[in-house]
């Protein structure tokens, strides 16, 4: 049995949705209606047999006085023959049972009713007995209502014997019969409804998931992530939000597809060119080592710092894209309380070494944050490094850090106004910096990073001119008893 229950519910999971809605709709129709339907029929049923039990205790009360005047002749004149029905109590089974099993029938009855342990035991408590109603068969099979009556109450004289009226349930159980055949064809034709109404209800509800699965198909067969499923703005069942979710996936995708296509394309635009001064310059040492013509010292200098400085920026370009290419997870993972005020001293003593002309003032106060402390330094030392960068010789760069706010102001040439809105995408540089050293990712590091922190970067003209940079990093301005450990 449990192996048949097993293959069932196996084969119940493979079926498709639609079916398995409608199945359980069918079943449960059939459980409801199975319910009211025997419910119904108990109902009936009882009616009935209180009917009968009332035509007996009619009959019983049409029979009186004669009748039951006339039990004691019954008994006195006992016999088990039966005698013509004279009508007087109808189509109605009429005896009289003694202590000792004896059958004394009515002149009137019409046939004899088997008697049972119960109808003895109304004998045996005669006196506290009101009779009993029950189900019962005559001497030929047929079913009867039967009602039997102590008679000591009734009959002084006659002690120790029921009376026993019974009539026949031919009519009741007919009914009954007819009753079920048609709470049974009812109950059929609203299963079978059911299960119908159930298959168009789950292939109605089901037909934007049919749309969303073909469009899931499409985009696993074309890789096209443009498709779009219409959804219903007034909508908000599960459907729809499940096709809201799947188009904003979709969008997700393909603006991630379309920056990193993006991004591919840009490294490879910022990889040619010191990819190709680095191999002419290769080239011209080959050659001059193949010809045996040697190069003058001074060019050969000049070529060997050109060699060096390229690889530097090779190098710089490939940390800023695994930088960028790093995944949330990988830096959740390092993530930890981090004093914002020894991370800006590291970056001021970098940017003192590689500006040794300019003079950078620095007023920092204690804050920690959350944030994984490399990717923290190595934003403020983009900063720092973009201040120095632009600063003119002999200028002054001026540092300050109060209650998690960074800014950083420089007095150089500044950042035009049409330029500002570009100044965190990745690769951009303004076109009077294009000389400059630089990969074009520096300032994109520091939007990510301080995003990720819970702050937020702005550049902006300094008051008599030059750059100040804003950083806005949520903290405290004391360490919590777990700073030490990773978060």
């Amino acid at each position: 049995m449990k192996n048949v229950l097993n293959r069932f519910l196996h084969r119940f999971r493979t079926l498709p949705i639609r079916s398995r809605l409608a199945m359980l709709v069918a079943a449960a129709v059939a459980f409801g209606v199975a319910a009211v339907s025997v419910t119904c029929w108990f109902i009936v049923q009882g009616k009935l047999y209180d009917q009968a039990d009332n035509d007996l205790k009619k009959a019983i009360s049409m029979g009186g006085p004669d009748g039951v005047r006339n039990i004691d002749v019954v008994v006195a004149n006992c016999t088990q023959t039966l005698q013509e029905n004279t009508n007087n109590f109808g189509n109605t089974y009429s005896e009289v049972i003694k202590a000792d099993g004896t059958i004394c029938l009515f002149p009137n009855s019409v046939g004899t009713v088997k008697v049972t342990k119960a109808d003895k035991d109304v004998i045996k408590n005669a006196s506290t007995a009101k009779g009993i109603s029950r189900n019962g068969v005559d001497s030929d099979g047929n079913a009867v209502r039967v009602l039997t009556l102590p008679l000591q109450a009734r009959q002084p004289g006659v002690a120790d014997a029921a009376l026993l009226v019974a009539v026949p349930l031919k009519g009741t159980e007919s009914t009954l019969n007819d009753l079920a055949l048609i709470l049974l064809l009812v109950s059929g034709v609203g299963v079978v409804g059911a299960g119908a109404a159930g298959l168009a209800v789950a292939r109605a509800g089901l037909r934007p998931v049919d749309k969303l699965t073909e469009a899931v198909e499409h985009v696993a067969r074309t890789e096209d992530l443009t498709i779009r499923i219409p959804v219903e703005e007034d909508s908000d069942d599960e459907v729809a939000r499940l096709s809201r979710s799947f188009n904003s996936m979709t969008t997700s995708l393909a603006n991630s597809r379309e920056l990193q296509q993006q991004l591919i394309a840009d490294a490879g635009h910022e990889l040619r060119t010191p990819l190709t001064s680095l191999r002419t310059n290769v080239e011209l040492l080959t050659r001059s080592e193949e010809t045996g013509r040697p190069i003058p010292p001074a060019d050969r200098k000049a070529l060997l710092a050109s060699v060096k400085a390229q690889m530097t920026e090779l190098a710089s370009l490939i940390g800023d894209l695994q930088e960028l290419s790093r995944s949330e997870g990988q830096r959740g993972e390092r993530v930890q309380v981090v004093s914002l005020q020894d991370t800006v001293e590291s970056a001021l003593r970098r940017a003192r070494l590689r500006g040794p002309e300019l003079t950078i003032t620095a007023d920092v106060q204690p804050w920690f944050v959350q944030s994984e402390p490399s990717a923290l330094e190595r934003a403020i030392v983009n900063i720092l490094d973009n201040a120095v960068k632009f600063s003119p010789e002999g200028g002054t760069i001026e540092v300050q850090l109060t209650r998690g706010v960074l800014t950083v102001r420089d007095h150089g040439p500044g950042i035009p106004a049409d330029e500002l809105p570009h100044v965190f995408d990745r690769f951009w540089r303004s076109p009077s910096a294009r000389a400059l050293p630089g990969s074009g990712l520096g300032l994109s590091i520091v939007a990510r990073t301080v995003e990720q922190a819970g702050g937020e970067v702005t550049l902006a003209h300094a008051p008599g001119g030059g750059t100040v940079a804003t950083v806005r990093i949520p903290g405290t301005p004391t360490a919590p008893p777990e700073s030490s450990a990773p978060q």
